[in-house]
């Protein structure tokens, strides 16, 4: 199983930026799956996570209506749209699969830093 993010950078605020999570050896579209961060000295939290199936989607209330969480099934690829995006958002930004069975994988990581 190998989870590869992309789409990271440097952005100012008030910006735009769109992670995809490419991954192989598993399927998104049947498993639960989701965005973490994680900030210098700050506990990984959850942003946004999609269910497989029908793909219910849940956001923390720190990004709702700024985040969207989606997935191209054909594509086999989950992806991290992110708008108004304020220098608090900066972090590791995470990609992360449980199956039915309780494994979880992740992705290595991609930072996302915005400025002031």
């Amino acid at each position: 199983v190998q989870l590869v993010e992309s789409g990271g950078g440097l952005v100012q605020a008030g910006g735009s930026l769109r992670l995809s999570c490419a991954a192989s050896g598993i399927t998104f579209s049947i498993n639960f799956s989701g965005w973490y961060r994680q900030a210098p000295g700050k506990q990984r939290e959850l942003v946004a996570a999609i269910t497989g199936g029908i793909g219910i989607t849940n956001y923390a209330d720190s990004v709702k209506g700024r985040f969207t969480i989606s997935r191209d099934n054909a594509k086999n690829t989950m992806y991290l749209q992110m708008n108004s995006l304020k220098p608090e958002d900066t972090a590791v930004y995470y990609c992360h699969i449980r199956t039915t069975w309780g494994s979880h994988y992740w992705g290595q990581g991609t930072q996302v830093t915005v400025s002031s």
